[in-house]
């Protein structure tokens, strides 16, 4: 027979806190995520038949002039698999092109086409429209506070993921 959890509250002073998921943080962070990720993905896929990996793709390959899927995983913590098909999708319809890598000859580049610059050019605006929209009630300053944050959870967390640094995977008993 399982042992019950023990009772929290007054009468259990040495009890766990209680875990409220919707109080915790990183509970808030991804259900905030994919509830932006979510209205985006239906605005983006009934105006251009786009997925969000196929959305991320187009947009990281537009900043950077031509990436490997490697280089496009890791900026934007998409796993290999989903990239893979994203790039496929999208070499497919013609947006995407594969360039020899003069770095790499191990792997290739991906490019815009033009069409993927035509449809870069009709996006990029909705994006910045529906972020802007999102946004809308709050000042400047804290959106600039907010992504600031979110940066600095960016860097604690991958920190935090680093075995040599002490983290999650790590049994630095000073830590």
């Amino acid at each position: 027979m399982p042992t019950p959890l023990p009772q929290s509250g007054p009468a259990n002073p040495t009890s766990v806190r209680p875990l409220l998921l919707d109080d915790f943080i990183p509970f808030r962070l991804s259900f905030t995520s994919n509830l932006v990720s979510d209205t985006i993905a239906r605005s983006y896929e009934a105006l251009f038949g786009l997925s969000i990996p196929e959305w991320r793709l187009v947009a990281v390959v537009a900043e950077t002039g031509g990436i490997t899927q490697a280089e496009i995983g890791h900026r934007t913590r998409m796993d290999k698999v989903t990239v893979s098909r994203a790039a496929i999708a999208l070499v497919e319809r013609g947006l995407l092109e594969r360039s020899a890598n003069a770095v790499d000859r191990r792997s290739h580049l991906l490019l815009l086409s033009d069409a993927g610059r035509t449809l870069y050019a009709a996006i990029a605006p909705k994006a910045q429209d529906l972020e802007a929209r999102i946004f809308a009630k709050f000042d400047p300053a804290e959106v600039a506070a907010f992504t600031a944050m979110l940066r600095r959870i960016d860097a604690v967390t991958a920190a935090l993921d680093q075995p040599s640094q002490g983290g999650v995977g790590s049994h630095n008993p000073r830590k």
